[in-house]
């Protein structure tokens, strides 16, 4: 059965989904912050990591409200829009990563590539 799946993703953009790494930066009762890094991308500024993802969680009070999520993407490269398709691959992998399946309102920053999307159950 195995022989019959095809992957929907190029190679270059499995390969980088598979480099990713991320770190916690900062924790509250409410919210994360996390580092990520990309292979070959980094923040122009301080030379660490190509960006990093907020995760704001809304605990206090209705079960049925969403985490809010932003990833904010710090390498120019990323907002070329010939790499739309990288950044939403990522994106869509830290909100599985790091969010799991809670509902969730997401918000990318990534200049040209920026976009707002919402996960459901």
């Amino acid at each position: 059965m195995e022989e019959n799946i095809i992957d929907a993703l190029p190679q270059h953009i499995q390969d980088m989904l598979r480099g990713m790494t991320f770190t916690k930066n900062f924790r509250s009762a409410t919210a994360e912050e996390w580092y990520v890094f990309l292979p070959g991308f980094q923040d122009p500024r301080s030379g660490g990591a190509a960006g990093k993802a907020i995760i704001h969680y809304h605990l206090y009070g209705n079960r049925d409200v969403f985490i809010n999520t932003t990833v904010i993407l710090d390498d120019p490269a990323l907002h070329h829009p010939d790499l739309h398709r990288l950044v939403y691959a990522v994106a869509d992998e830290l909100v599985n990563r790091l969010v799991g399946y809670a509902d969730t309102l997401l918000s990318v920053h990534a200049g040209s590539n920026s976009y707002d999307a919402e996960y459901k159950q």
